[in-house]
């Protein structure tokens, strides 16, 4: 019950954000919100299960280009965004039951190519996605002010519905199963954990939201271009949140996705033209100092643990 009480003041207090009017709070509650959806994302195959996935990027970029390709073709907008995640979805449990038989690095480095490989056919697919030059997204008749208050309220939904399904997996026989694949695969087995089908539905929760995010993305920014929605960073970024916040936990990878945006604000605005390298120093440093993510000071060990 403590876990739908938090979810609901969380999420009141970052729609009261809107009655600022200010736009550039706005995009900075929009970013936090969808860093929050690729990190609990993230967070049930890399947290839950102990596969480190680096396919984040593929499934945004894929929801983003299905999204803006739908609507070139007169889906509503909404309508597309759930057809984004739902093809980001079922590509995952395609690819999930072909590479999902290998463990630690290898499955990284396959999963870590799958954005690749998108990357590349997007690339060749002129006539359907505009290649290298990108895509024009359908622009909004609507105010900016009202398009980022849209948005905002979007991308916060879609943060609520992942924390709402993170909870009741948490608390599933599916999240136990997962605990326990983590723990050890072999042994969970023998208890009768069906670990190929868990683990396939944990990738394909992975990559539902991303691709919702991804096509609701697309329409915030209204162009979209491979290098910018299949960037090796937004493989990377979920997991280094999840770090930051906590392995596995509940709340873990929300906290650490707004740690990692206010780092971000804070090292671009005062190092800008080194910014990247010092974002990675604080990271590595935080990481390493520490490996429970800031939960661990947040709350009891007994109750960590639980989580």
């Amino acid at each position: 019950m403590r876990e739908w009480v938090t979810l609901v003041i969380g999420a009141a207090a970052l729609a009261s954000l809107m009655l600022t009017g200010d736009n550039y709070v706005l995009r900075l509650a929009t970013t936090l919100a969808m860093y929050a959806v690729l990190a609990m994302s993230w967070n049930f195959i890399g947290g839950m299960a102990g596969y480190p996935s680096f396919a984040t990027a593929a499934f945004f970029g894929l929801g983003a280009y299905a999204s803006g390709i739908l609507q070139a073709r007169g889906v509503p907008m909404v309508a597309a965004w759930g057809g984004a995640g739902l093809i980001a979805m079922l590509f995952a449990g395609l690819i999930g039951a072909a590479i999902l038989h290998l463990k630690g690095h290898y499955f990284a480095i396959a999963s870590l190519v799958i954005g690749e490989m998108l990357r590349e056919i997007v690339n060749t697919s002129g006539d359907l996605t505009g290649g290298g030059m990108g895509l024009n997204i359908p622009v909004l008749r609507l105010a900016v002010g009202a398009q980022a208050k849209l948005f905002f309220i979007a991308m916060l939904a879609l943060a609520i519905l992942t924390m709402a399904t993170a909870i009741l997996l948490h608390r599933s026989k599916l999240g136990f199963g997962l605990r326990c694949i983590q723990q050890n695969e072999d042994a969970a087995v023998m208890l009768g954990v069906d670990a190929r089908r868990a683990k396939t539905s944990a990738f394909m929760l992975s990559a539902v939201f991303v691709g919702i995010a991804g096509g609701i993305y697309a329409n915030w920014v209204n162009y979209i271009e491979p290098a910018d929605v299949f960037d090796v960073l937004l493989s990377v970024k979920p997991l280094v949140m999840v770090l930051l916040g906590g392995l596995g936990t509940l709340f873990g990878p929300v906290i650490g996705a707004a740690i990692f945006l206010l780092l971000e604000e804070v090292v671009w605005r005062s190092f800008l033209t080194i910014h990247a390298a010092v974002l990675g120093i604080i990271i590595v440093a935080l990481v390493l100092f520490l490996p429970n993510g800031l939960v661990s000071f947040l709350m009891p060990r007994r109750r960590l643990s639980a989580s």
